[in-house]
């Protein structure tokens, strides 16, 4: 039963991270109609950033805020300066840029940063708690991203600002017709979407280790999370991550060997686009010809 127990904690960590990377999905997928194939390297760049201020001896947490600012102004850049030209483009085009923006973000953080793997440090004890059911990480990690979902939800249910965004995001015709600038609504959405994949890099990256790559499997999760709670509702989003962490490491510990846990995410995308395309709780597209 601790066993157990610790599996399901673990996972419960793991699922914070890919609900965070997940939520970011969601909210560029409802902007453009498109998945950003290039949020986990958008992250990854992000906690490079993170470990570079941290590297000339900028305290943790003034790293993490400083970093998410400056993610959500590259954010706002990219939907500016690079995803705003093809905003009326067939979805191909936007495939492809960011496709482009995954090879890009990629490419520049090897020859800036190498490929040399580097470590990055955690803000949180590592000693394991509650009976060496959990380490001082998971529960940081899970702490600080519930808190990050929960300023979300004030903010996009209490504000003006937020409330704003989610008309243009849902009804852009209709939200200009009463006044509100859409365009720079869907460039604020990117940049919070930056500024959340941010901190998923920088909660994983302790458990990761630091690398170019580091984030490809975790978009991948993130991915089938989106899928499974619906990629149409953040909450479900949110949901689907933690379930993903908790079944990734129910699954590794007492079913396939833990080399084979990423194709439980690829076999999870499947069934869920076979069985329930639009998730748990996304809703179903209908469109009259």
């Amino acid at each position: 039963m601790t066993q157990l127990t610790q599996q399901i904690l673990s996972g419960v960590a793991t699922g914070a991270i890919y609900a965070s990377l997940a939520l970011a999905l969601v909210m560029i997928h409802q902007a453009t109609e498109s998945v950003n194939f290039a949020q986990g390297e958008m992250a990854m760049f992000s906690t490079y950033i993170a470990w570079s201020l941290v590297q000339v001896g900028t305290p943790f947490w003034i790293a993490f805020v400083l970093t998410v600012v400056i993610s959500f102004i590259g954010g706002v850049l990219i939907e500016r300066i690079i995803v705003r030209p093809v905003e009326n483009a067939p979805v191909l085009s936007h495939v492809i840029v960011f496709i482009g923006l995954l090879v890009i973000f990629s490419a520049v953080a090897g020859w800036i940063f190498t490929y040399t793997v580097k470590q990055f440090p955690s803000p949180f004890p590592t000693k394991p708690l509650l009976g060496g059911a959990v380490t001082g990480h998971d529960l940081g990690v899970i702490g600080v991203t519930f808190v990050m979902l929960i300023l979300l939800f004030l903010f996009f249910r209490f504000t003006p600002l937020g409330l704003a965004m989610r008309a243009a995001a849902q009804n852009p015709e209709s939200a200009r017709l009463v006044g509100i600038r859409v365009g720079w609504m869907l460039a604020i959405g990117w940049g919070l979407a930056a500024a959340v994949g941010a901190v998923a890099g920088i909660m994983v990256a302790p458990i990761l280790f630091l690398d170019p790559h580091m984030m490809s499997g975790v978009l991948l999760y993130a991915f089938a999370a989106a899928l499974l709670g619906g990629i149409s509702s953040p909450g479900g989003a949110v949901l689907g991550g933690l379930i993903v962490g908790v079944l990734e490491n129910l699954v590794g510990t007492y079913l396939i060997a833990s080399e084979l846990k990423l194709t439980m995410a690829l076999a999870l995308i499947i069934i869920v686009l076979v069985v329930k395309p639009s998730g748990l709780f996304g809703a179903h597209a209908v469109k009259r010809v």
